[in-house]
């Protein structure tokens, strides 16, 4: 572990794009190290091998990081204690501007605009000082059974994240997708209990990828709904698996991202919504990354849990679905709730 984390301070130190991941639940962490520092983008041809880092709107640049272009390497994992830390500093105009657009948004649903929207923000977090491989530990260790990375560009700018959601695994004509949504704080020794709002916010996204897939698939079954934990929080999640009929695997993409999970349905109303009222840019959160063709098989995540390093403050991205069952005020905790997946590795 340590040889990766070396290349990874040496990397940052260089101002040279790279970088470093472990899948949920897995004890092998992956990295790639451009060999120059050139910013390379991909449009609608997802056919080479490396990996991609792409935005929550199409219409900016997806980054991609060729494999023929770079060092791939791995080492293995080695789980250690570590302890949290506990930022709870919130700025209160930030609560109000996000209790007022969650109020607008319940306001379209009521007209019937859209079905669900997911609302975000920013926590801006000041560093006193950033230690790269420090923070990427830190994460490593705090959630296990999440997709764990830091993502460096100098053109771009620096990420971690540890996101729960799996966009699409492709091995052969045989995919594995999921719907991913509904919040709750994780008590130990207490059951979930999900209320009609969390069920209903994620079965929208359940049948928008099934209906979405099976002009692509084969033989597409969704598993039953289960709960699952992330780090503090818990969701429902769906899996859905099929067989492609054919290998268009942009194409595929295209129709999934971005899923009402980080968007909203009907996806275009809620993404004219999202950009028209939010008021700032989303950059790569909610975007996906991963793997494109790596040991013949594709692996993408959506960016959730995640944030942007920007001269000497952490910019945290939380979000939540928004639904007619809605209530301002616990959209709010919620990501707050959301937030503490990084604040607990500044």
């Amino acid at each position: 572990m340590q040889f990766i984390l070396n290349k990874i301070k040496e990397a940052y130190d260089s101002k040279m794009p790279f970088v470093a991941y472990r899948k949920p639940n897995d004890k092998t962490i992956f990295g790639f190290f451009q060999k120059n520092n050139l910013l390379q983008t991909i449009t609608s041809d997802f056919s080479q091998a490396g990996f991609v880092f792409a935005p929550f709107d199409s219409s900016s640049a997806t980054i991609f990081f060729p494999q023929e272009n770079s060092t791939f390497i791995s080492d293995e994992f080695y789980q250690s204690k570590v302890e949290s830390n506990d930022l709870t500093t919130l700025c209160a105009s930030s609560k109000v501007k996000h209790v007022q657009i969650v109020k607008k948004a319940i306001e379209e649903i009521s007209s019937n605009t859209f079905k669900k929207v997911v609302i975000s923000r920013k926590e801006i977090v000041a560093l006193t000082k950033l230690d790269v491989v420090e923070i990427y530990s830190k994460l490593l260790n705090l959630y296990p059974n999440a997709f764990v990375y830091v993502w460096f560009h100098p053109q771009v700018g620096l990420w971690f994240g540890a996101t729960p959601e799996s966009l699409l695994e492709v091995a052969g004509n045989k995919f594995t997708s999921m719907s991913l949504a509904g919040t709750q704080e994780y008590k130990e020794g207490k059951a979930p209990r999900w209320n009609p709002k969390e069920i209903e916010e994620q079965q929208i996204v359940t049948d928008y990828i099934l209906k979405k897939l099976s002009g692509f698939s084969n033989n597409l079954v969704s598993l039953k709904t289960e709960t699952v934990k992330a780090g503090s929080l818990m969701h429902l999640k769906t899996v859905i698996k099929g067989e492609l009929k054919s290998k268009g695997l942009f194409s595929l993409i295209n129709v999934l991202h971005p899923t009402p999970a980080v968007c909203g349905f009907p996806k275009e109303k809620a993404k004219a919504f999202i950009l028209r009222q939010e008021g700032y840019s989303r950059s790569y959160y909610t975007g996906f990354l991963g793997e494109l063709h790596v040991n013949d098989t594709t692996n993408l995540f959506v960016n959730l849990r995640c944030m942007e390093i920007i001269n000497n403050n952490a910019e945290i991205y939380v979000g939540g679905g928004v639904t007619k069952e809605s209530v301002p005020e616990k959209e709010w905790k919620e990501t707050v709730a959301k937030s503490k997946t990084m604040r607990s590795a500044l």
